[in-house]
């Protein structure tokens, strides 16, 4: 009994060291098209330092309130190596309000096209908006679905954790 016992101690002490970076994901690298026309992969902007990866729509209004807020981060962390990189999930009969929608608002971020879905299915964005906080060696280091007022403070927050002096 006594060995049982000790071997059941032994396998929990061990699968307690790797339990640890059991949650560590790596996020995939892909090449998207961007609005400019240009194509980028997430590993190309990865290089330069974290990036903040949404998954939205014109149609998504919290998407909108979101992007916002999105402009704002890009704006006051680029010079840290810090990217935004939208990809935009809006059908290919819709694609043309997309280039119109960013003019508008004048955003200054990346704007990646994804009309088939293909990029969001491998991240699982099911929902509007799914925003993904990855830090520069490729880990996932924060995963958001939806926007409310709000948590663009925590967003802000798990930046300003990846992006260190």
């Amino acid at each position: 009994m006594k060995k049982y016992f000790a071997g059941i101690v032994y396998i929990l002490a061990i699968s307690s060291l790797f339990a640890s970076n059991a949650n560590v994901e790596k996020a995939p690298d892909f090449k998207v098209k961007l609005l400019s026309g240009d194509r980028i992969s997430l590993y190309e902007l990865l290089e330069e330092g974290p990036v903040l990866l949404d998954f939205w729509a014109t149609w998504c209004g919290p998407c909108k309130k979101a992007m916002t807020h999105q402009e704002h981060f890009h704006k006051a962390y680029q010079d840290s190596g810090f990217n935004v990189l939208t990809i935009n999930q809006d059908s290919p009969k819709s694609l043309s309000k997309v280039k119109g929608y960013i003019r508008s608002k004048k955003y200054s971020f990346k704007v990646g096209l994804d009309p088939n879905q293909q990029i969001s299915k491998i991240f699982n964005a099911v929902l509007l908006p799914t925003m993904i906080l990855i830090d520069k060696d490729g880990t996932i280091a924060w995963r958001h679905q939806g926007f409310i007022p709000g948590d663009e403070v925590a967003i802000e927050d798990h930046i300003k954790a990846l992006i260190r002096p």
